[in-house]
This record gives structure tokens, C-alpha cells and sequence, in this order.
């Protein structure tokens, strides 16, 4: 991640994982949260330029998802960005659904309707909308709510595959770099919010996904591993293991090690991964590759997500 990018605000709480932060620490002025009830719909027809895969036809698709088909893409970069996106290196992955936006506020009020997910926490009426993405979820809100909708978290190997597709791509969309048109980003804490979802055909990844860079940071599955792509298991996108990760966390503070995550400090036990960057980040941390890290517990006004589905 690149820290030195972000808007002074994001300091604290988009860039840093602050080891003082509460598990329902927000940054933004308190309002009720969003009353709506009923899960939204979303139209699971992909755009025309979107190649229908042979593994998954129309009639089997999810609601509101998408298939991403199984294959061998290119993960991570060799230069640029932080360390801990490098090396490039080819994984592996089965095909997989995963939702075509990120989740909505009215499609998690369903699920706070039903009794399996808490309430996210207290906002701004800025962050209201029943279209807008949800935020301020902890990474178990978000797993509870994939539970609920019988789908989970998607992995971070298959964050960045929905992202880049076969070709390697820069960003969603391409090498061209960010515009309004393709995403939400460089947007202030106090004045900004993210726009309703699917508000950015233009951004669109290579099987039809809206939103997979800008708008909101989302939560993957995985724990955040400085050293994944150097692991055994690289090559089937999964990181270490927690007491992996710990040990490899001491070795980098032990040498004083810089660039892992731009200029945090190296954390202190098994953070959780989130990709795609938020509507308050720079145009460059919107990057296919781009890794950001939190404590699971963390509720930022920044992170949403969507949910993976075998």
C-alpha cells in the first residue's frame, strides 16, 4: 500500500492499522444507521464485452453474481508499488461466482432484519443511501453476512483474478489510468462518500464486475502475509500460516525492514486483507496488485465488501 498518498485523514485509519483503535472506532459524525430492509436486486446479465464462459451458463448464475472462469493468471508485480506485492507469479485457481457489486446497505439491512448480522456502525447520513456500499463492518459482520446469503468471503488470490483477468491488467479496466468515469477515488473524509454501486460501467473487470477498484476497500478471507508471495504455496495464492505470518512480522521489525506496508509499522499478530482501494484513496493505490491490511475487528468508514460462492 502506499501510504505516503493518502489524504492526512486516512493517516489514521485508511493507511495505519492503529493499535489504539476500537473494535467500533469510526472516523465520521454519528447518524442513525440505514433503516432500509430489503435485499437489493442486481442484474446478473454481464455487459456484451464480456466473454460467457463454457464452465457456467446463464441459467446456473447466482443472483447478483458473476462468473469468474477457472485458470492460470499472473499475481503480484515485479516492480513498483510495495514489497509485499512482489514477485509477480503465476497462481493457479478454480472458477468461482462472485457478487458484481459490493454489498449494499439495503442488502445488509436485510440481513440485520433477519438476526444474523449486527448493525454496522453509527455514520454519517452521507454514507445512507440504500444503493450506496455498506461500511463501517468488521471482517466478521462481513463473514456473517456471506454466511447468511450462503456464499463467503472471496480469497485474495481471486480478488486480484476478478481484477486482472488473463492479461495481467494494470487496473479493472486496463492499463489507462484512473478517471471519474471508471471509479470513486481521491475523495476527502469529511466532504466525500462512495457513489452507488454500478455508478462506473467504464470500470468494469474483465468478466463484468463493477466497483472492484475505488468506491470501498473490501475484506478477503485470507490473512495478511507480508512474505505470501514468497511461500510454497504462492503458486496456489494462499498465505501463510498465522504462526508463519507472526514469525515473518519479527524478522522484518527485527532488521528494521521498510516498504512491506508503505510506511506502517509492521503489525503485530495476523491482520486481514482487504484490496481494491476506497473513495478517499489516490489514483495509483487503485492498482490490481495494491495489498492493505487491518485487524479484523476494525469497523472503518472506508471497507465493505462482497461475497465468493464455489
Amino acid at each position: 500500500m502506499t501510504l505516503g498518498r493518502c489524504v492526512p485523514f486516512v493517516l489514521v485509519l485508511a493507511c495505519r492499522a492503529s493499535p489504539a483503535a476500537r473494535e467500533d472506532a469510526v472516523v465520521a459524525p454519528p447518524a442513525s444507521a440505514s433503516a432500509a430492509s430489503a435485499a437489493a436486486h442486481v442484474s446478473t446479465d454481464p455487459p456484451a464485452s464480456v466473454d460467457a464462459s463454457a464452465d457456467a451458463s446463464d441459467a446456473s448464475a447466482p443472483d447478483g453474481m458473476l462468473w469468474v472462469p477457472p485458470g492460470t493468471f499472473t499475481m503480484g508485480a515485479d516492480r513498483g508499488g510495495e514489497d509485499d506485492e512482489h514477485p509477480a507469479h503465476r497462481v493457479t485457481l478454480a472458477g468461482f461466482w462472485l457478487d458484481r457489486t459490493p454489498v449494499t446497505n439495503e442488502a445488509y439491512a436485510a440481513c440485520v432484519a433477519a438476526g444474523a448480522c449486527r448493525r454496522s456502525a453509527e455514520r454519517s447520513a452521507r454514507y445512507e443511501r440504500p444503493r450506496q456500499p455498506v461500511v463501517f463492518v468488521s471482517w466478521d459482520d462481513a463473514s456473517a453476512y456471506c454466511k447468511w446469503a450462503g456464499k463467503r468471503l472471496p480469497r485474495e488470490a481471486e480478488y486480484e483474478r476478478a481484477m486482472r483477468g488473463d492479461d495481467g491488467r494494470t487496473y479493472a479496466w486496463g492499463n489507462e489510468a484512473p478517471t471519474p468515469d471508471r471509479a470513486a477515488f481521491g475523495r476527502t473524509l469529511d466532504a466525500g462518500a462512495p457513489d452507488d454501486v454500478g455508478s462506473h460501467p467504464a470500470g468494469r473487470g474483465p468478466y463484468g464486475h463493477d466497483d472492484l477498484a475505488g468506491e470501498v476497500w473490501e475484506w478477503c478471507a485470507d490473512d495478511y502475509d507480508p512474505y505470501a508471495y514468497r511461500r510454497a504455496t504462492a503458486d496456489r495464492g494462499e498465505p501463510g500460516t498465522c504462526t508463519q505470518i507472526e514469525a515473518t512480522e519479527e524478522e522484518l521489525r527485527a532488521r528494521d525492514a521498510q516498504g512491506f506496508t508503505g510506511s506502517n509499522p509492521i503489525p503485530r499478530g495476523c491482520d486481514r486483507v482487504l484490496r481494491g482501494g476506497g473513495f478517499n484513496y489516490d489514483a495509483h493505490g487503485l492498482r490490481a496488485t495494491n495489498r492493505v491490511h487491518h485487524p479484523g475487528r476494525f469497523r472503518i468508514v472506508m471497507a465493505g465488501f462482497r461475497c465468493a460462492k464455489d
